[in-house]
């Protein structure tokens, strides 16, 4: 599936590239201040809330809620950042970045798949504060290079890995902020275990985000606990009853 999703990836920026030059973008930018970063550092625990409609596994998970709504509930009930997804595998699109700014101050992280640098761009063009990386679809010059773009326009990056593999890979780059995804990219299956089995072998100056399965404030406590400063969670917000108290619940602020 992942496989699948960047080779539409590759055409989806080359189209994009067609309407909008690399050169003209770039003069769009204002650069940012590095907001999600800092607030993983001001506070000791952190929700990441996602803006999640669905899901290439799972379809249609949210029909009650818009982008802008889920986005205005988290910010009310406490969710320290903002994920939104800009692939339309997610239902998502660039311009939701916008919408979701127009409705909350928090730092909002540009979920997607990048594999041009022209994504880096076209996210702070947009008003992202962070983007995704993920080691399982870039290359070591590729994780290095992105990073440094991304950092010279005031973006952070959450770098994401799935195994310990990965994970030593991306600790030979100067990567502040990793996040450890708990899914399976063979199986699709969730395990907040992932966490806890790679978290011993990060260095204490990275900030570490553990990323899908999270499911209960008790999920999310343990993983304080452990020294995880925060957690990235879309479906388990999406799909509860009530979305602001399960964010409060997440948050660690019931």
């Amino acid at each position: 599936m992942l496989d699948k999703i960047v080779a539409k990836k590759e055409y989806e920026v080359a189209e994009t590239k067609k309407q909008i030059p690399l050169q003209a973008l770039r003069q769009q930018i204002k650069p940012g201040n590095f907001a999600l970063s800092k607030a993983l550092r001001d506070n000791d625990w952190g929700l990441i809330a996602e803006c999640k409609l669905a899901s290439p596994a799972k379809g249609q998970l949210c029909e009650d809620y818009t982008v802008p709504e889920l986005a205005k509930t988290y910010t009310e009930h406490g969710a320290l950042a903002l994920s939104v997804h800009t692939d339309p595998h997610f239902k998502g699109i660039i311009t939701d970045i916008a919408k979701v700014r127009a409705v909350t101050d928090l730092p909002i992280l540009r979920k997607d798949f990048i594999i041009d640098e022209y994504q880096i761009y076209e996210a702070r063009a947009a008003g992202a504060d962070a983007i995704l990386l993920i080691a399982a679809i870039l290359t070591d010059y590729q994780l290095r290079d992105y990073l440094y773009k991304a950092w010279s326009v005031g973006l952070d990056c959450l770098v994401e890995v799935h195994t310990k593999e990965e994970l030593q890979r991306v600790l030979k780059t100067p990567a502040e902020l990793i996040g450890i995804n708990n899914r399976n990219l063979q199986t699709f299956k969730t395990d907040i275990v992932n966490t806890f089995e790679l978290l011993p072998d990060c260095h204490d100056d990275r900030v570490v985000i553990s990323e899908s399965g999270i499911k209960s404030g008790n999920d999310a406590s343990r993983l304080k606990e452990a020294g995880v400063r925060g957690i990235l969670v879309g479906e388990g917000l999406v799909k509860a009853e009530d979305i602001g108290q399960k964010t409060r619940e997440l948050a660690l602020n019931h």
